[in-house]
C-alpha cells in the first residue's frame, strides 16, 4: 500500500511513495553487510573528505530542502532550514574530531604494552522520528560513519521526502552505495529488521512505547542500543534572574519546532518573589506569537504535524483544565482546514492534569508557582521523565543544586536546552538511555577491544 506525504497545514497530498517490499529490504541488508566489510578498513582521512563534501551537500540545498521539510512535517522555515545548517556542522565537527575521540587508548600494566584500540562494529538501524527529520538522523550518521560503522535508517513515514533525501546527501557527497540505506518500511517490519544477523545495533528517537519495544527486541538478540524519548523539560525561574530574558528563553524553549520537541521546556516553576512579572510577560508573549503559514517570514507557530497529535494535544489540554488548570488566555482563531493549535499557557495544573505528568507535544505551556529551589526541584523531580532541564538564576548556589539535584540527563543555565555537536546528549529515566553526539556519540556503537601484549 502507498505512503503519502500530507501537508499540514492544507491537509493536501504532497507526494506519494511506494514502500520498500521484504525483497528490497533484504537486498538493502546485504548491500550494508558487504559495505561494512571494506568500508571499515578505510582511513579517517578518507572518511573525513566525504564527511565535509556531505556536509557541502547540506549546505547547496538549505533552499530546496528547506521548503520541502516545511511542507512536509509543518516547523517555520527559518527553523527548517537551520536545521540543514546544524546538520552540516555535525558533519564537520566528526569530520575534524572522530580520529582523536577514537585513538588508542594506551594503559599501564605488567604488559610490555596494553591499550584499547576502538573499532566499529556493523551495520547500525536507526529508527528516527519526524519532528527534526534531519538532526536526528544526522546526529547518528555521522558519528557511525566516521567510526567505521555503516547506516541504516528507518523514518517517520510521514518525511519519507526527507528520508530519501538524506541518503540522497551521502550518495551526493560520494559515499560508496551501501554505506547509508534509507528503508521505506513501516514500523510493523522493524523487529525482522533489529533481529537480523546483518544488523549489529540500534538506535531510537522516538516515544517510550516504540523505544520499550525495540530495546526488548534488541536485548533478546544480544544487540546494543540506544535511546532517546520523550521528555517533560522543568524551566526554575529564581528571583535573581534577569526576568525579561527568562521570558524571552522561556517562549522560545516552549514553542521551538511548533512545541514538537523532546527537549522543548515544558513544565515552568517560577518563585513567588518573581511569579507576577514573570507571569505577565509570558502571558503577552505567547499571546504575540504569529501562528501561520509556516513558509512566510514572520510566522513563529506552524501547523501541527499530524491530526492526531493535534487532537491528543486538545484532549490533553482539556482534560487539564476539567481537573482544574486555568487557561490563561483565549486561543486565537484558526483555519479550519490543517492541524493547527496555538499557544496556551496552563496555570497551576493539578498533579492529576495531563499538564501535570505527561508529554505535551505542542505549543501549550503549565506554569506554576513555588516557594523555593528546593520546592522547585521536588516537583521538576515528580516526572518519569528526565531529559533535560534549565534554570534561569545568577546565584552560584542554586546553580549548583540544581546541578547536583535535578534528575535530567542536562541542566542548562539561562539558556534553553539544545543539542550541540561537542557535548553529549541524552537522558535518564524514561527519556532513555546512552549518549548522543560528541565523543559518546561516537563510542556508543564501537567495539572498546582491549589488547595486551606480552
Amino acid at each position: 500500500m502507498s505512503v503519502s506525504s500530507i501537508n499540514p497545514a492544507t491537509e493536501e497530498t504532497i507526494e506519494t511513495f511506494e514502500p520498500h517490499s521484504p525483497v528490497d529490504v533484504d537486498a538493502a541488508l546485504s548491500r550494508a553487510e558487504g559495505r561494512y566489510e571494506d568500508w571499515r578498513l578505510t582511513s579517517f582521512e578518507h572518511r573525513a573528505r566525504l564527511m565535509q563534501k556531505a556536509a557541502d551537500v547540506l549546505e547547496s540545498h538549505v533552499d530546496d530542502w528547506g521548503p520541502s521539510m516545511s511542507l512536509e512535517m509543518g516547523k517555520p522555515l527559518s527553523q527548517a532550514q537551520g536545521e540543514l545548517k546544524k546538520c552540516a556542522w555535525v558533519c564537520r565537527h566528526y569530520a575534524e574530531n572522530a580520529s582523536k575521540y577514537l585513538e588508542d587508548q594506551t594503559i599501564k600494566t605488567d604488559a610490555s604494552k596494553a591499550f584499547v584500540r576502538h573499532l566499529p562494529i556493523g551495520p547500525v538501524l536507526a529508527v528516527m522520528p519526524w519532528n527534526f527529520p534531519y538532526w536526528q538522523v544526522f546526529r547518528f550518521a555521522a558519528p557511525a560513519l566516521m567510526a567505521g560503522n555503516v547506516g541504516l535508517l528507518k523514518h517517520a513515514s510521514n518525511v519519507w521526502r526527507c528520508a530519501l533525501n538524506i541518503e540522497d546527501v551521502f550518495r551526493q557527497a560520494g559515499f560508496p552505495e551501501g554505506c547509508f540505506q534509507t528503508l521505506l518500511i513501516g514500523s510493523d517490519q522493524v523487529e525482522k529488521v533489529v533481529r537480523d544477523r546483518r544488523v549489529r545495533a540500534a538506535t531510537l528517537t522516538g516515544s517510550g512505547p516504540a523505544g520499550a519495544s525495540v530495546a526488548s527486541i534488541a536485548g533478546d538478540e544480544i544487540k546494543p542500543t540506544v535511546l532517546e524519548l520523550g521528555g517533560t523539560d522543568a524551566f526554575i525561574v529564581m528571583p535573581s534572574a534577569d526576568i525579561e530574558a527568562a521570558v524571552e528563553t522561556a517562549i522560545d524553549a516552549r514553542t521551538q519546532n511548533n512545541g514538537q520537541s523532546c527537549i522543548a521546556a515544558k513544565r515552568f516553576f517560577v518563585h513567588a518573589d518573581v511569579y507576577d512579572d514573570f507571569r505577565e510577560k509570558f502571558v503577552e508573549g505567547m499571546k504575540a506569537l504569529k501562528v501561520g503559514d509556516p513558509l512566510e517570514d514572520g510566522t513563529n507557530i506552524g501547523p501541527l504535524a499530524m491530526k492526531d497529535i493535534r487532537d491528543d494535544l486538545a484532549s490533553q489540554v482539556e482534560k487539564s483544565i476539567k481537573a482544574g488548570a486555568r487557561p490563561l488566555f483565549e486561543q486565537k482563531d484558526l483555519p479550519d482546514t490543517g492541524w493547527w493549535y496555538g499557544p496556551q499557557i496552563l496555570e497551576e495544573a493539578p498533579d492529576n492534569a495531563p499538564a501535570a505528568h505527561e508529554e505535551m507535544f505542542g505549543p501549550v505551556a503549565s506554569l506554576w508557582k513555588v516557594s523555593s529551589l528546593t520546592d522547585a526541584i521536588r516537583r521538576a523531580n515528580d516526572s518519569p521523565f528526565g531529559l533535560g532541564s534549565s534554570i534561569c538564576t545568577t546565584e552560584r548556589a542554586e546553580m549548583d543544586q540544581a546541578i547536583r539535584d535535578l534528575e535530567a540527563g542536562s541542566t542548562f543555565v539561562n539558556s534553553k536546552v539544545a543539542s550541540d555537536p561537542r557535548l553529549p546528549f541524552g537522558g535518564v529515566k524514561t527519556s532513555g538511555y546512552g549518549r548522543e553526539l560528541a565523543e559518546d556519540g561516537i563510542r556508543a556503537f564501537i567495539n572498546r577491544k582491549t589488547v595486551s601484549i606480552a
